[in-house]
């Protein structure tokens, strides 16, 4: 009978021993196969950061190009008017008149095409969001009334890209 509880033992031992070797290869395998998600993982990580970094690049490169193209466009349209220059300057002075008047109308066309316009300023209150007052002076106008307007302001869509240069009304002089 002891034979057969040393044997019990024995295998009993045995089988430990056999589990315990399996839970050793366990955690091995494990943790292998956790290192292999890892870097896996770690892989896509590192192509996405790549990916956006180029796309971050290339997104920039469009956007420089399009600045560049619209700049050129507007150019081209400048150019336009600069050769009328020419002309007008190369003609007889009685057709000049009507020449720069033409020129005039054609760099219009060109700055409202690109959503500049000239802010109105004579008769209207001084506004400091489209206005600069040089000076002030006395006039029949009220008080705060721009009366005259020494360089006129633009505006580029909602933006106002150059101030209107204004005198400003102080009111009736009292004696």
């Amino acid at each position: 009978m002891d034979e057969s509880r040393e044997e019990e033992n024995f295998d009993s031992d045995a089988q430990k021993e056999q589990k315990s070797q399996l839970n050793s290869n366990e955690p091995s395998s494990g943790l292998e196969e956790l290192q292999k998600k890892y870097d896996e993982l770690n892989d896509r990580f590192i192509r996405l950061a790549a990916d956006f970094e180029n796309y971050r690049k290339r997104s920039e490169r469009d956007v420089e190009n399009r600045v560049k193209n619209a700049i050129e466009e507007f150019a081209v349209e400048l150019l336009e008017v600069a050769d009328n220059f020419d002309r007008a300057l190369s003609a007889d002075p009685g057709s000049a008149r009507e020449g720069l008047e033409q020129i005039h109308k054609q760099f219009r066309t060109i700055m409202e095409r690109h959503g500049i316009c000239r802010l109105e300023a004579t008769g209207k209150k001084f506004d400091p969001g489209e206005h600069e007052a040089v000076y002030c002076e006395p006039s029949d106008q009220e008080e705060g009334t721009v009366v005259k307007e020494i360089c006129c302001g633009f505006r580029m869509h909602d933006k106002v890209i150059r101030y209107a240069k204004v005198v400003v009304s102080k009111g009736k002089e009292t004696e």
